[in-house]
């Protein structure tokens, strides 16, 4: 799967590239605003319909246009997409403290109430 996940992203980088499409190469992060909710509202739409064959491929726009976002950062020396991969995942462990650490939830609503908890917790150590 990983491979399938590098392959976007070197899609991604010969797009903006020398030679590439007009199109991709002129974007910018805020310019790709538009299109992120675009992309967000398609896959919410296939959602309601239970369409899971355009589900399916509007995750798929989603996501590249999340990856053209990040190549877009990592070409202005922001962020690139190992760094928001790892920091996504430190969260996802911090926060899930009943999978991940000795906390216990056994219901959906305690696990809510604990999530919120290390939400809280980590916010409080960025300020």
């Amino acid at each position: 799967m990983h491979l399938k996940f590098k392959h976007l992203l070197e899609l991604c980088a010969q797009l903006r590239g020398e030679g590439g499409c007009p199109w991709d190469r002129k974007q910018t992060i805020k310019s790709m605003k538009k299109h992120l909710l675009e992309e967000a509202e398609e896959v919410a739409q296939a959602i309601d319909l239970e369409d899971d064959e355009n589900l399916a491929e509007e995750i798929g726009d989603l996501i590249f246009t999340l990856i053209l976002i990040t190549q877009i950062a990592s070409e202005d020396g922001r962020f690139d997409m190992g760094e928001v991969l790892e920091k996504n995942a430190e969260k996802i462990i911090s926060r899930h403290t009943w999978v991940f650490g000795d906390d216990k939830a056994e219901t959906p609503e305690e696990a809510v109430e604990l999530w919120l908890k290390n939400k809280a917790k980590e916010r409080k150590k960025k300020a």
